[in-house]
């Protein structure tokens, strides 16, 4: 059978040979076993209705031992024996070169150089999934396979709801990851209808079939070391990184202090991860001892290298021993998934990796103990070296958010503020970034050609420098950083997977940048492009201990901007929009939405690229310049300045002296 016509089967009518548990990836944690015996019943009947009767027999028993085994439900028996990975688009088989595209950007987020738990079909974050099972994925590329520019593809929580007759400007595709009702989106509500079967937690640009590997969290992490180590005052070179994690997103750290030129050391604890992370080239050195790191360090801040070490174990016991050797670090943080603090997000100092996930799975009440006690004794660690001058933030993953539900010594004396440490949207991406427009603009070039990823960088980098000789002084130096990495990126091999890019860019030069690519698609310059983004934006994602952690109009607890943005780019062009709960920061702590958009040349792609990507950054910063944020107060007058047809409400500020 070729790959088109394996496609096109969707669920196989015969029953495939069962396939053996392969021990050489890595494999998501065991989940709690938190279903009753009649919920057990129930998820397994949920798993059937995929498959004809005649096959329920066959499937029961080895549905139930999965179910025991790992606390949920793959199907692994219906993994595809054909390689997963982001063909060139006019390798799929379909109707709709949108379905086709859409096709390109999900077997992406499933390639084993890009996914964490691909047999899982989670992508990253522990628990970031593409579909629940592989019955959804199998069906949801053959419903692809089908479609026209006439349909669109309802897509409940990974499963394929169906095709419905819509028009060829609608969204092909239409994601919803884990909307619950508010009062069922606790961590154990997302256990329980998880093993279910019916939702899932899409992540980010895992369940909306955008994320392009580290290399979209490697450019976001240099934009904020660079602008961390401005915020101190001292050069990068010589400067000490500390931080942990290698799994997933996390793991684009190293690469990340290495553009950003300083000395970087990033623990984690699953040797696994590591070995991937040092094999790809984004981390240098590998050290398993503490002492033989403390030396290197030493030397290496000495030397001023530019160097990023991985140290295999617990980063708990990394800033202890700096401490009692008295290395000085500058910048602090850390990215273990702490959204997802009780199922292998984060391992507790004092448990090897194997004994942490044992205990995870089958005493996770003592597990729980063990988090909170390790995340205690790192925060006293990490508050003796800021006693001593470091500058550490929370990177989003709500690590002071645990921390503080752990008891540890990080709430703030200041009323004013929640914790004694920013988040690093609060001192860095919120004002610096998100209030004036900029985020994470990405596009995947559909041919798979790296000539094509070439010309593109060149393009963005020409436009980004004619916009750059016109704009305000106070968006000149986010200007400068993302042509610097532009120039760049050819060089620092950012690709895994699709041949894929990022910048940061405002509304206008998004849409500048898009348009010069869909103009070099018209003169046969370039082939297909798929623009997207992180939902990690300006507009895409209220979520109030990370991406509006800077909105202090007491609205950062609510999802109205997120809601807007998604229907918005949906009736405005998108190719495809995701709307999600979960993210970063942890099922129920936020709402996210994305989008993707296929860019073939026509004028309907550049009617649609200009209406959409306009408003899917704009809104945001509306809401931005309403909560009285002056850089977005800013950036909006500049924007109606810009677009007549656009008139936002503009807040009145009030005197302070009227309240004391």
């Amino acid at each position: 059978m070729t790959f088109k016509e394996a496609i096109q089967q969707g669920i196989p009518s015969l029953l495939p040979e069962k396939k053996p548990y392969d021990t050489s990836i890595n494999h998501a944690p065991k989940r709690k076993d938190i279903l009753t015996k009649e919920e057990k019943e129930l998820a397994l009947r949920n798993a059937l209705r995929y498959f004809e009767p005649k096959h329920h027999a066959t499937l029961l028993p080895e549905f139930r031992e999965e179910l025991e085994k790992y606390g949920r439900i793959y199907m692994y028996r219906f993994r595809p024996d054909y390689k997963i990975y982001a063909r060139p688009v006019d390798e799929y088989p379909g109707k709709s070169q949108q379905a086709k595209a859409i096709m390109l950007m999900i077997q992406n987020n499933l390639d084993y150089a890009v996914a964490q738990h691909p047999h899982e079909l989670i992508t990253y974050g522990g628990n970031g999934a593409v579909f629940q099972n592989w019955a959804q994925y199998l069906l949801t590329m053959k419903y692809l396979s089908e479609m026209t520019d006439e349909q669109t593809l309802a897509v409940y929580s990974g499963h394929p709801m169906g095709l419905f007759p819509s028009h060829k400007d609608a969204p092909r595709v239409v994601v919803t990851n884990g909307m619950m009702i508010p009062n069922y989106s606790k961590p154990d509500d997302w256990e329980k209808f998880n093993a279910l079967g019916v939702t899932q937690y899409g992540q980010m640009t895992a369940g909306s079939y955008m994320y392009i590997g580290p290399q979209g969290i490697v450019h976001g992490t240099t934009i904020t070391v660079l602008n961390g180590f401005r915020k101190i005052k001292k050069e990068t070179k010589g400067g000490l990184f500390l931080t942990s994690g290698l799994g997933g997103m996390s793991g684009a750290q190293p690469k990340a202090g290495n553009i950003a030129g300083c000395v970087t050391v990033c623990a984690e604890v699953n040797k696994k991860a590591t070995e991937t992370r040092h094999s790809q080239g984004w981390v240098d050195e590998v050290i398993s001892d503490l002492n033989a790191l403390s030396k290197r360090v030493k030397e290496a801040t000495a030397n001023k290298e530019t160097v990023s070490i991985a140290y295999d174990g617990n980063i708990v016991e990394v800033w202890e021993k700096f401490a009692e050797d008295n290395i000085h670090i500058d910048l602090g943080s850390d990215q273990t998934s702490l959204h997802n603090p009780w199922a292998g997000g984060y391992y507790p100092v004092g448990l090897t990796y194997e004994e942490a996930n044992e205990m995870m799975a089958n005493n996770p009440e003592q597990f729980k103990k063990e988090v909170q006690k390790s995340l205690r004794r790192q925060v006293e660690a990490i508050n003796k070296h800021t006693a001593k001058g470091t500058y550490f933030f929370d990177y989003g993953n709500a690590f002071l958010l645990e921390a503080s539900r752990a008891g540890a010594d990080v709430l703030s004396e200041d009323k004013n503020k929640e914790f004694r440490y920013p988040s690093y949207v609060q001192d860095i991406m919120g004002p610096m970034c998100f209030d004036y427009g900029f985020g994470p603009f990405r596009w995947v070039c559909a041919s798979g050609k790296p000539e094509d990823l070439q010309k593109t960088d060149e393009i963005a980098s020409e436009v980004l420098e004619e916009l750059m000789k016109k704009s305000p002084v106070e968006i000149r130096q986010q200007m400068q950083d993302n042509i610097t990495w532009i120039k760049g990126a050819q060089e620092n091999k950012l690709v895994v997977g699709s041949q894929a890019r990022i910048l940061y860019a405002d509304a206008d030069g998004r849409v500048q940048i898009a348009s010069a690519f869909n103009k070099a698609i018209s003169e046969g310059k370039i082939s297909t492009i798929i623009l997207g983004r992180d939902h990690h934006d300006v507009s895409g994602t209220d979520s109030p201990y990370r991406e509006t952690s800077n909105i202090y109009d007491g609205s950062r607890f609510t999802a109205d901007m997120a809601i807007q943005n998604v229907i918005g780019d949906s009736f405005r062009g998108a190719t495809w929009v995701s709307i999600h709960n979960g993210g970063g920061v942890g099922w129920g702590e936020v709402i996210n939405g994305g989008f993707g958009m296929v860019l073939d040349g026509s004028d309907d792609a550049q009617r649609r690229l200009e209406n959409m990507l306009f408003w899917d950054v704009n809104n945001g910063i509306a809401r931005r310049s309403w909560a009285r944020n002056e850089e977005a107060v800013f950036a909006i007058k500049r924007a109606m300045e810009n677009n007549p047809s656009l008139k936002v409400t503009l807040p009145n500020f009030v005197d302070d002296k009227l309240f004391t």
